[in-house]
């Protein structure tokens, strides 16, 4: 395993651990997962006392349980939201969520990511509208702003994707959600791949991280050809790219 990955890998293992002994995720265990934490309410709240949440009219979000109260609040406060299709691998890889058009009786079901699998329409990235905030999960960040999530590199591409679009300006502000145990003095290592958060939000906290360079959109010597034969959005884009 590369160094860089070495060291993201033992950041979650110990803030996995730090969390389990703390009671701190509605889960058995953190273990392998975005952690699903106690207080994910609370700091969905906070994010909506927000200038930002307020004037947001798209909001791109994570499919994670953790952000599970983020994403009802986003209909709830009449956002368009958008969640990917499980690992990109739709033709159409993101679910769009118009709040118009879903009943909002219980917006936590609405905002699951089994409903939006069940009656959201998929769309192709150049569907999407320009994105006003993303909302990510993370098993660990810094104040800094850098964060990792379990490993799969998912978010990223995502990303990268909505970078290549056009969907992304420097005004999209991107925010993760997390326990305040997940924020680390521990230095985490990044590559240039990787996305930074501009604010960090926790059940007590807002954290106002310093501005960061942003990945320019997909870096290919980056990923694999594994991972893009499995990507459909990333294969029809290799397939249009120039020939050496």
């Amino acid at each position: 395993m590369p160094t860089t990955e070495a060291a993201k890998a033992k950041v979650r293992e110990k803030v996995w651990d730090v969390l389990d002994a703390a009671g701190a995720v509605h889960t058995a265990t953190a273990h392998g997962r975005i952690p699903h934490f106690r207080g994910a309410e609370d700091a969905a709240e906070r994010l909506a006392e927000t200038t930002a949440w307020r004037t947001a009219r798209t909001i791109k979000a994570v499919p994670d349980k953790a952000q599970l109260p983020v994403r009802a609040r986003a209909l709830t406060d009449s956002k368009i939201l958008y969640m990917a299709v499980p690992a990109l691998a739709a033709e159409r890889p993101f679910y769009a969520l118009d709040p118009a058009q879903l009943d909002l009786s219980d917006p936590y079901s609405a905002a699951s990511s089994r409903t939006a699998a069940a009656i959201a329409p998929t769309v192709e990235v150049d569907a999407l509208r320009p994105i006003d905030m993303i909302v990510l999960g993370s098993v660990a960040c810094t104040r800094s702003g850098i964060r990792i999530g379990k490993g799969a590199g998912y978010s990223d591409i995502e990303f990268a994707l909505l970078t290549e679009a056009g969907l992304i300006t420097p005004e999209t502000l991107i925010v993760t959600t997390v326990h305040s145990l997940q924020v680390v003095d521990t230095s985490i290592p990044s590559t240039d791949h990787d996305v930074n958060v501009d604010l960090i939000v926790t059940p007590a906290e807002t954290i106002t991280c310093p501005p960061a360079p942003r990945p320019p959109g997909i870096l290919w010597d980056h990923l694999s050809a594994d991972k893009i034969a499995s990507i459909p959005a990333l294969r029809a884009r290799a397939a249009r790219r120039p020939q050496a």
